[in-house]
Parts: C-alpha cells; structure tokens; sequence
C-alpha cells in the first residue's frame, strides 16, 4: 500500500554541527534527509541562507508517528523543503504535498506508486500536488480528470522548481543569521541574564 501523508518538522537551536533525525526511520530515508542537508548547505545562499548555519546551529527533522517504521527516498524533495523553509524563514504553501527522490545536483526523481500518493493527496484535502516530471506518464495512464477532481498536479524537474513553487514569497521568520555570543553571564534579582 502507500499513499499515506506524511509531515516532516524541522526545527533549530543554538550548538554547531549536530544533525538528528527521528520518527522510526529506515537506512533509505535517513540518506535522503542526509543528502538534503548537502544540497541545503552548498545552495542556500541562494534562498537567503547563512551559509555557516551549520557551525553555530543544531538541526533536528522528526516525521511524526514515530510508532510506524517509514522508509523510502520519495520524500528527498519535501525533505529540503522542510530545511530551506526553516533557515530561510519562507513558510510552505498550505494544502500543497510532493513527492521526488533527489540528488547531490538537485534533480527531481521519478518514485513509484504515484497514483496511490496521489489519491493519498487527495483523501487528505491536498489542493496541489508537486511530482517528477518523469512520473507525467503515470499520471496521464492511471489518474483521470475525473478521479483527479480539483487537485492540481504541477510537474518539477528540479530542487530549484521545487522550492519556486512549494515555498511563500516572503520570510515570516527571520532567516538564520549569526548572533553574537553574549559577552558574560551574570546572576541577577531574576536569574540568569546574558549581558550584551
């Protein structure tokens, strides 16, 4: 079977280099989030990305339901969108899924199962749904305007297209930036209080 949604939360703290992953995952999707990471640190200077994020933050993507054992590199695409919506501060369109292996490069995979994913989509009240360009022809073999209702399927090539179509326009958080350390620590009538 397949076609269950799955989400994927991402979140940041203060450290430097520690990269965890959780959520009962398999060896193939912790490679996809892995490989995401590399794709995230060699081009997020394009999305308003620090590119030393890295050193001075931890990062941490859990795929909730930690109970069901996940696996499969489908999710790679929706990976990276996870990461670059977190440290870009660009939020992720609502009622918007995909699915794609990925690359180094930033090619968009073809995966299996589409028509399951995309009935998946829809049962979850998906209004657009990003696939592999490559996958087009199961689209058209398996899926008719009828069965596809008012799901819109956009087709992607690339990471880049991805990103273009899956991520808001503006940051509503700010973007990682470097912070300075405080200076000294102190005790006061409140607790503990950084000095600037």
């Amino acid at each position: 079977m397949g076609g269950d949604i799955i989400f994927i939360e991402a979140t940041r703290m203060r450290g430097g280099k520690q990269f965890t992953m959780t959520g009962h995952l398999g060896e193939v999707m912790q490679e996809s989030m892995t490989a995401a990471l590399t794709w995230t640190r060699a081009n997020g200077e394009r999305y308003g990305i620090d590119p030393d994020f890295f050193r001075k933050q931890d990062i941490h993507i859990h795929v909730p339901s930690g109970a069901v054992p996940k696996d499969g590199p489908s999710a790679g695409a929706a990976m990276v969108t996870a990461l670059v919506s977190l440290l870009s501060g660009r939020p992720v369109k609502d009622r918007l899924a995909m699915t794609g292996e990925m690359t180094l490069s930033g090619v968009v995979l073809p995966i299996g199962g589409v028509k399951e994913k995309v009935l998946g989509a829809k049962r979850a009240g998906i209004k657009e749904v990003l696939l592999p360009a490559d996958n087009e022809p199961n689209v058209v073999a398996d899926l008719t305007p009828d069965i596809l209702g008012d799901i819109k399927i956009t087709y992607v090539h690339t990471l880049d297209e991805v990103l273009e179509h899956a991520l808001q326009k503006e940051a509503v958080t700010p973007p990682i930036v470097p912070q300075p350390e405080p200076k000294q620590k102190r005790l006061g009538p409140e607790g503990p209080r950084a000095i600037h």
